[in-house]
C-alpha cells in the first residue's frame, strides 16, 4: 500500500458508511481470506459507488468479480433497470460472492459469468456505460480492446491494481507489473479516451470515451 495506515484510517473516518451486507462482505473476507488485498476496500467501494451514481449506468460490467463487492458497489448506483454483468473464471469464490448478492436488494440487478472473459465478452450482446477491469493483469490490454467498441461516447472504463504497490516505477518489471504499465502507456496514447490515473489505493485508471 502506497498512503501509510494512518492516512487510510483518517479517510475512511470522513467517508460515508457502507451498507450492511458489504460490511459483513469485507469482514468476511478479511477474516477468511489471505488475498483479502483483491478486495476493493471500504474507501475504493465508497469511490466506486460514488462514480455510479454519477453515471447513473445502464449496464456496467465487471471483468473480475472476486467475492461480489465491487459488483454491489456499482449497483448502488444503477439507472433505473440497469445492471451489472460480472465476469469470473473462479468457482470457490463466484459462489460467495452469489450468495452474499442473493442476499442484498440488488439480487435482480447483477448477473453472474462463470468461464474466460475473453471468451465471455464477445457473446454478450450488449453496449457498456460502465466496465470495471480488475482480473489477470496480462490481459488488461486485451479486455480495453475487446470493450471500447462496446462503449458509447461519454461512457467510462476503470481499470484497477493500475500502480501495482508502486512497483510500475521499478526499473526491472515482472511479467504482471510490465502488463499494468504497458496498459497506463497504452491508455495515455489513446486518442479515443481521456484518462485519469487516480492514486487511490492500488490506483485506478480511469478513461472516458470522448
Amino acid at each position: 500500500m502506497i498512503f501509510t495506515e494512518q492516512i487510510q484510517s483518517y479517510a475512511e473516518c470522513f467517508t460515508s458508511g457502507e451498507s450492511d451486507i458489504l460490511r459483513e462482505l469485507r469482514e468476511h473476507c478479511y477474516a477468511h481470506y489471505e488475498d483479502r488485498s483483491m478486495l476493493s476496500g471500504f474507501v475504493q467501494g465508497r469511490l466506486l459507488s460514488m462514480f455510479s451514481h454519477m453515471m447513473r449506468p445502464r449496464v456496467v460490467l465487471e471483468i473480475g468479480t472476486y467475492l461480489g463487492y465491487s459488483a454491489l458497489c456499482f449497483a448502488e448506483g444503477l439507472a433505473t433497470g440497469g445492471r451489472v454483468i460480472t465476469l469470473d473464471i473462479q468457482e470457490d469464490t463466484n459462489a460467495v460472492a452469489r450468495s452474499f448478492v442473493e442476499r442484498s436488494e440488488f439480487a435482480d440487478r447483477i448477473e453472474f459469468h462463470l468461464g474466460l472473459a475473453t471468451e465471455i465478452i464477445p457473446s454478450l450482446n450488449e453496449t457498456f456505460d460502465l466496465v470495471f477491469i480488475d482480473a489477470d493483469k496480462p490481459n488488461y490490454s486485451n479486455y480495453f480492446d475487446l470493450v471500447i467498441d462496446r462503449v458509447p461516447s461519454g461512457g467510462f472504463i476503470i481499470a484497477d491494481n493500475v500502480l501495482w504497490s508502486g512497483k510500475v516505477l521499478d526499473d526491472s518489471k515482472d511479467e504482471n507489473t510490465q502488463a499494468l504499465h504497458d496498459y497506463n502507456q497504452k491508455i495515455q496514447a489513446d486518442t479515443r479516451v481521456e484518462n485519469i490515473l487516480l492514486p487511490v489505493r492500488d490506483g485506478l485508471m480511469v478513461s472516458r470515451k470522448v
